[in-house]
Protein backbone atom coordinates (compact mmCIF):
# COMPACT_ATOMS: atom_id res chain seq x y z
CA UNK A 1 0.00 0.00 0.00
CA UNK A 2 1.34 3.37 -0.69
CA UNK A 3 -0.13 6.79 1.46
CA UNK A 4 -2.47 8.42 -0.14
CA UNK A 5 -2.89 10.94 -2.17
CA UNK A 6 -0.48 9.59 -4.72
CA UNK A 7 2.30 11.89 -5.42
CA UNK A 8 2.03 12.25 -9.61
CA UNK A 9 3.80 13.20 -11.95
CA UNK A 10 2.21 13.82 -15.61
CA UNK A 11 4.27 13.80 -19.14
CA UNK A 12 2.88 14.22 -22.53
CA UNK A 13 3.51 16.54 -25.12
CA UNK A 14 0.44 17.38 -25.87
CA UNK A 15 -0.45 20.35 -23.55
CA UNK A 16 -4.36 20.61 -24.16
CA UNK A 17 -4.06 16.56 -23.01
CA UNK A 18 -2.08 17.03 -20.40
CA UNK A 19 -3.54 19.74 -18.31
CA UNK A 20 -7.36 18.22 -18.92
CA UNK A 21 -5.81 15.06 -17.13
CA UNK A 22 -4.73 17.09 -14.84
CA UNK A 23 -7.99 18.85 -14.27
CA UNK A 24 -9.63 15.67 -13.85
CA UNK A 25 -7.24 14.14 -11.73
CA UNK A 26 -7.43 17.04 -9.60
CA UNK A 27 -11.24 16.36 -9.01
CA UNK A 28 -9.82 13.78 -6.28
CA UNK A 29 -7.17 15.28 -3.82
CA UNK A 30 -7.94 12.34 -1.53
CA UNK A 31 -6.34 10.39 -4.18
CA UNK A 32 -4.11 12.29 -6.35
CA UNK A 33 -1.38 14.89 -5.88
CA UNK A 34 0.11 16.51 -8.65
CA UNK A 35 3.35 17.51 -8.25
CA UNK A 36 4.37 18.55 -11.76
CA UNK A 37 4.28 18.22 -15.70
CA UNK A 38 6.48 17.79 -18.38
CA UNK A 39 5.68 17.91 -22.63
CA UNK A 40 9.02 16.00 -22.99
CA UNK A 41 10.95 12.80 -22.41
CA UNK A 42 14.09 14.75 -20.76
CA UNK A 43 12.01 17.01 -18.83
CA UNK A 44 10.16 13.75 -17.68
CA UNK A 45 13.33 12.32 -16.28
CA UNK A 46 14.45 15.36 -14.95
CA UNK A 47 11.51 16.09 -12.55
CA UNK A 48 10.85 12.22 -11.72
CA UNK A 49 14.73 12.77 -10.41
CA UNK A 50 13.91 16.01 -8.68
CA UNK A 51 10.80 15.17 -6.93
CA UNK A 52 10.72 11.72 -6.51
CA UNK A 53 6.66 11.01 -7.36
CA UNK A 54 5.30 7.59 -6.07
CA UNK A 55 3.77 7.36 -9.78
CA UNK A 56 4.30 8.76 -13.11
CA UNK A 57 2.07 8.99 -16.20
CA UNK A 58 3.68 8.80 -19.61
CA UNK A 59 3.03 9.00 -23.08
CA UNK A 60 4.92 6.71 -25.47
CA UNK A 61 5.38 9.43 -28.35
CA UNK A 62 7.10 12.35 -26.84
CA UNK A 63 10.24 14.31 -28.00
CA UNK A 64 13.30 14.10 -26.49
CA UNK A 65 13.01 10.23 -25.43
CA UNK A 66 9.91 8.16 -26.00
CA UNK A 67 7.88 6.80 -22.77
CA UNK A 68 9.62 3.50 -22.85
CA UNK A 69 13.15 5.23 -22.72
CA UNK A 70 11.89 7.01 -19.91
CA UNK A 71 10.57 4.10 -18.52
CA UNK A 72 13.27 1.80 -18.58
CA UNK A 73 15.76 4.59 -16.91
CA UNK A 74 13.14 5.40 -14.32
CA UNK A 75 12.93 1.53 -13.51
CA UNK A 76 16.40 1.77 -13.12
CA UNK A 77 16.84 5.32 -10.89
CA UNK A 78 13.10 5.17 -8.96
CA UNK A 79 12.14 1.37 -8.97
CA UNK A 80 10.08 2.96 -6.40
CA UNK A 81 8.04 5.08 -8.71
CA UNK A 82 5.21 3.16 -10.43
CA UNK A 83 5.27 4.11 -14.18
CA UNK A 84 2.03 4.40 -15.99
CA UNK A 85 2.01 4.87 -20.06
CA UNK A 86 -1.05 6.90 -20.97
CA UNK A 87 -0.55 6.76 -25.08
CA UNK A 88 -3.06 6.53 -28.17
CA UNK A 89 -1.19 3.51 -29.31
CA UNK A 90 -3.08 0.50 -29.35
CA UNK A 91 -0.03 -1.76 -30.60
CA UNK A 92 -0.23 -4.80 -28.55
CA UNK A 93 3.75 -4.78 -28.57
CA UNK A 94 3.95 -1.50 -26.53
CA UNK A 95 1.99 -2.84 -23.96
CA UNK A 96 4.02 -6.10 -23.62
CA UNK A 97 6.86 -3.97 -23.84
CA UNK A 98 5.77 -1.60 -21.22
CA UNK A 99 4.99 -4.27 -18.87
CA UNK A 100 8.32 -6.20 -19.39
CA UNK A 101 9.82 -2.88 -18.53
CA UNK A 102 7.82 -3.29 -15.55
CA UNK A 103 5.36 -0.79 -16.04
CA UNK A 104 2.48 -1.01 -13.20
CA UNK A 105 -0.32 0.32 -16.13
CA UNK A 106 -1.28 1.04 -19.22
CA UNK A 107 -4.17 3.00 -20.23
CA UNK A 108 -5.40 4.36 -23.71
CA UNK A 109 -6.06 8.20 -24.26
CA UNK A 110 -9.29 6.99 -24.84
CA UNK A 111 -10.25 6.06 -21.06
CA UNK A 112 -12.87 7.31 -19.21
CA UNK A 113 -12.79 9.01 -15.49
CA UNK A 114 -13.58 5.86 -13.99
CA UNK A 115 -10.71 3.52 -15.32
CA UNK A 116 -8.01 6.15 -14.86
CA UNK A 117 -9.05 5.93 -11.31
CA UNK A 118 -9.46 2.71 -10.71
CA UNK A 119 -5.86 2.35 -12.38
CA UNK A 120 -4.65 4.74 -9.44
CA UNK A 121 -6.55 3.14 -6.78
CA UNK A 122 -4.87 -0.54 -7.89
CA UNK A 123 -1.39 1.66 -8.27
CA UNK A 124 -2.06 2.78 -4.12
CA UNK A 125 -2.47 -0.71 -3.30
CA UNK A 126 1.05 -1.73 -5.05
CA UNK A 127 -0.57 -3.84 -8.26
CA UNK A 128 -0.20 -3.95 -11.93
CA UNK A 129 -3.54 -1.87 -12.49
CA UNK A 130 -4.89 -2.92 -16.66
CA UNK A 131 -7.68 -2.23 -17.55
CA UNK A 132 -9.62 -5.46 -19.12
CA UNK A 133 -8.99 -4.41 -22.26
CA UNK A 134 -5.36 -3.82 -21.99
CA UNK A 135 -5.28 -7.06 -20.04
CA UNK A 136 -6.44 -9.12 -23.06
CA UNK A 137 -4.03 -7.58 -25.10
CA UNK A 138 -1.11 -8.97 -23.01
CA UNK A 139 -2.76 -12.09 -23.08
CA UNK A 140 -3.03 -12.12 -26.39
CA UNK A 141 1.07 -10.61 -26.91
CA UNK A 142 2.24 -12.81 -24.04
CA UNK A 143 0.51 -16.51 -25.81
CA UNK A 144 1.68 -15.24 -29.40
CA UNK A 145 5.67 -15.14 -27.98
CA UNK A 146 5.04 -18.53 -26.47
CA UNK A 147 3.71 -19.56 -30.18
CA UNK A 148 6.50 -18.24 -31.40
CA UNK A 149 9.28 -19.44 -29.53
CA UNK A 150 7.85 -22.87 -30.10
CA UNK A 151 7.73 -22.83 -33.67
CA UNK A 152 11.36 -22.09 -33.10
CA UNK A 153 11.84 -25.04 -31.32
CA UNK A 154 10.04 -27.39 -32.99
CA UNK A 155 12.28 -26.12 -36.47
CA UNK A 156 15.15 -28.16 -34.73
CA UNK A 157 15.83 -31.41 -35.23
CA UNK A 158 16.42 -33.81 -32.75
CA UNK A 159 20.05 -33.96 -33.10
CA UNK A 160 20.29 -30.04 -33.70
CA UNK A 161 18.70 -30.00 -30.12
CA UNK A 162 20.65 -32.43 -28.73
CA UNK A 163 23.47 -30.18 -29.38
CA UNK A 164 21.74 -27.18 -28.20
CA UNK A 165 21.42 -28.78 -24.94
CA UNK A 166 25.15 -29.77 -24.57
CA UNK A 167 26.44 -26.42 -25.42
CA UNK A 168 23.98 -24.95 -22.70
CA UNK A 169 25.54 -27.28 -20.37
CA UNK A 170 29.47 -25.65 -21.37
CA UNK A 171 30.70 -28.11 -23.30
CA UNK A 172 32.94 -27.76 -26.20
CA UNK A 173 32.89 -29.14 -29.63
CA UNK A 174 35.40 -32.26 -29.14
CA UNK A 175 33.15 -33.05 -25.97
CA UNK A 176 29.56 -32.64 -27.84
CA UNK A 177 30.88 -35.14 -30.34
CA UNK A 178 32.30 -38.05 -28.15
CA UNK A 179 28.70 -37.40 -26.05
CA UNK A 180 26.75 -37.88 -29.31
CA UNK A 181 29.07 -40.16 -31.24
CA UNK A 182 29.58 -37.53 -34.41
CA UNK A 183 32.45 -35.88 -35.77
CA UNK A 184 33.47 -32.43 -34.71
CA UNK A 185 32.90 -31.34 -38.02
CA UNK A 186 29.21 -33.03 -37.75
CA UNK A 187 29.08 -30.90 -34.44
CA UNK A 188 30.08 -27.60 -36.39
CA UNK A 189 27.62 -28.13 -39.23
CA UNK A 190 24.80 -28.37 -36.65
CA UNK A 191 25.71 -25.54 -34.38
CA UNK A 192 25.47 -23.32 -37.63
CA UNK A 193 21.99 -24.81 -38.59
CA UNK A 194 21.00 -23.81 -35.05
CA UNK A 195 21.94 -20.37 -35.49
CA UNK A 196 21.01 -19.87 -38.87
CA UNK A 197 17.39 -21.15 -37.90
CA UNK A 198 17.06 -19.54 -34.11
CA UNK A 199 18.33 -16.06 -36.08
CA UNK A 200 21.29 -15.99 -33.41
CA UNK A 201 25.11 -15.31 -33.88
CA UNK A 202 27.10 -17.36 -31.65
CA UNK A 203 26.82 -19.97 -29.34
CA UNK A 204 26.46 -17.73 -26.33
CA UNK A 205 23.72 -15.99 -27.29
CA UNK A 206 22.44 -20.53 -28.70
CA UNK A 207 23.24 -21.36 -24.91
CA UNK A 208 21.10 -18.40 -23.30
CA UNK A 209 18.15 -19.46 -25.66
CA UNK A 210 18.06 -22.89 -24.48
CA UNK A 211 18.06 -21.86 -21.07
CA UNK A 212 15.14 -19.16 -21.31
CA UNK A 213 12.81 -21.56 -23.55
CA UNK A 214 13.59 -24.70 -20.65
CA UNK A 215 15.49 -27.07 -23.05
CA UNK A 216 18.01 -26.99 -19.96
CA UNK A 217 17.54 -26.14 -16.73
Amino acid sequence: MRELPLKVLVADDHSLFRQGLISLMRTRPDLVHVLGEAETGAEALSMAQEHKPDAILLDIYMPHGDGLQIATAIRQQLPATAIIMLTASELDDHVYRAVQLGAAGYLLKSLDAGELFDVLEGVARGEVALTRAMAARLLREIGRSHDNEANEQEALTEREVDVLRLVAQGASNPQIAEELHITVNTVKVHLRNILAKLQLDNRTQAAAYAVQSGLVS
